[in-house]
């Protein structure tokens, strides 16, 4: 419980599903903490929004790596409800003949065996396991490679780095060097290596550069590939919604006592002797904390803090981050279910993905490089209310679609045309493989990677804060020397997927955070 209404041992900026990790993690080793939130909904990317009487998923619409022990930790699906649906993959084609995958195995979805079946088997289990290798280091800060005193916490991760290099070891010489060898590089080459390139690789390279701006053939694809697989890479449906997965991390935190405070803007926060005090709201009102925890983006952060209070140095890798957005979402609200030729309905519940080829998907990145919208557009559907009817009125059914690539920064800006635009395109590119489909939408949401930025304070409205390139992540995430959570003022770290291991609804970067936190005694005993 907090000392006072505006005294604090923490303060916690955003009601993410970072945030709220990490403001439960301090709660759990006793500390005051309170949760400031600028929208009037706490959620971030995963909440839900209504669509003419329809419970939508606003931005995230799947959950594919939550992590296991944020997920313990929290006890979410235990003691906080929370119930997900695993969906399996399906690969659209324009000929019809889809191609469907889970675990590992591909077939089409006739029934048919796949030529590539053997290959994509092989392919995708080895990744699984790399990335099972790359997982073990989501659970805490990044190695500290600069040196210094060795105390139990650096023992702790040299520790951790040991146990990579023996379960590289583990795979045999040949396995070792396949992962050395692939790890930094692109995932078009990889994929084409092993398969032939049509609808099932071009969900794999996809899935390599989803939210990223970036193309299959663009280099360290591959480790984001691994990263989308680091709990195994199912696709899970949360049942009511994205909005339970946002209240079953708000329940967490409320459980443990954290306060939580919605519609409240900061004006800065307040550094005296090189420490933050606490923040100043524009209502005027002060709170008082030792530590502040930010989930917002490094560059946000700083501003709000005092740009004057960092190192030059600080503020030119600040300054540099790349975290060009250019994923757009889509919410559909349909007249009727929507129907694929070659696909059950059963299977038309599945994660539905609009990449014909990996050769496909490269093509449709090169237009995004110069601020244009793609014609060919990259998209990941799912169709929620056919595995939960209770998000629709009775007959209507909802599609949520991710959409790449719509850069950020589009030429001309991201107007009502632009919108549009994108929607007509969308429903064009959708009509290809489930005719008729624009005749049954009876209501839209199209939000710009621009619009996203607005709701949710991502920088360049990217879905990782900043990009997952091979210079932005571990021991560099979000950049050089300011990779461990705390962020050049004392007491003041960051907590969001900014920061180690990375976004997606996953958790690990707000609890990793606040051990840290606790780690460094900012807080007291």
């Amino acid at each position: 419980m907090a000392m006072s209404d505006n005294r604090y041992d923490a303060i916690v900026i955003g009601a993410g599903h970072n945030g709220l990790t990490a403001a439960a993690t301090l709660a759990a080793a006793g500390k005051s903490v309170c949760v400031l939130e600028r929208s009037d909904r706490i959620g971030g990317m995963s909440r839900s929004v209504d669509l003419g009487g329809a419970t939508a998923p606003e931005i995230a619409h799947l959950l594919y790596n939550l992590n296991p022990t944020v997920v313990r930790d929290l006890g979410l699906g235990t003691k906080v409800p929370l119930v997900t649906k695993i969906l399996p993959t399906v690969c659209l084609s324009p000929d019809r003949n889809h191609v469907l995958f889970a675990q590992g195995e591909a077939t089409f979805a006739n029934g048919a065996v796949h030529p590539d079946a053997a290959a994509f088997g092989l392919l995708h289990g080895r990744l699984t396991r790399f990335a099972a290798l790359l997982g073990q280091m989501a659970d805490g800060p990044p190695p500290a490679l600069a040196g210094g005193v060795l105390d139990a916490g650096t023992l702790k991760e040299m520790a951790a780095l040991g146990k990579l290099g023996w379960g590289l070891k583990r795979l045999g010489k040949t396995e070792m060097r396949e992962f050395l060898r692939v790890i930094l590089s692109n995932a078009y080459d990889l994929i084409l290596d092993e398969i032939s390139d049509g609808p099932l690789a071009g969900a794999l390279a996809a899935d390599a550069v989803r939210g990223a701006h970036a193309g299959p053939r663009s280099p360290g694809t591959v480790f984001s590939l691994m990263y989308r697989l680091g709990n195994g890479g199912e696709a899970h449906l949360p049942i009511g919604g994205m909005g339970a997965v946002a209240a079953a991390f708000e329940t967490a935190a409320r459980n443990r006592g954290v306060a939580i405070r919605t519609g409240v803007r900061i004006d800065h926060i307040i550094v005296a002797a090189d420490r933050v005090q606490g923040v100043l709201l524009e209502d005027g009102t002060t709170i008082h904390a030792d530590a502040i925890l930010s989930s917002a983006g490094p560059a946000q952060t700083m501003q709000i803090a005092g740009v004057a209070n960092f190192d030059i140095e600080a503020v030119r890798r600040v300054r540099n981050l790349r975290h060009k957005g250019t994923v757009a979402k889509i919410n559909l609200l349909l007249d009727a279910a929507p129907v694929f030729p070659g696909l059950t309905r059963e299977q038309t519940a599945g994660r539905l993905i609009v990449a014909p080829s990996a050769t496909y998907v490269e093509r449709a990145f090169n237009p995004a490089k110069y601020g244009e919208m793609s014609q060919d557009l990259v998209i990941e559907a799912v169709h929620p209310s056919l595995s939960d009817p209770s998000l629709t009125p009775p007959g209507l059914h909802l599609m949520s679609a991710v959409v790449s690539y719509a850069p950020f920064a589009l030429t001309g800006g991201w107007t009502d045309a632009a919108r549009a635009e994108l929607l007509a395109r969308t429903v064009r590119t959708l009509d290809i493989f489930a005719p008729g489909i624009g005749g049954s939408i009876r209501e839209s949401q199209v939000l710009s990677p621009a619009d996203i930025a607005d709701l949710t304070g991502a920088p360049g409205g990217h879905w990782h804060h900043v990009e997952m390139g091979i210079d932005q992540i571990l021991t560099v995430r979000p950049a050089n020397l300011i990779s461990r959570y705390a962020f050049g003022i004392g007491g003041l770290y960051l907590c969001g997927a900014s920061a180690h291991p990375g976004g997606d609804v996953m958790g690990a970067a707000g609890r990793n955070a606040a051990l840290q936190t606790l780690k460094d005694g900012v807080l007291g005993a």
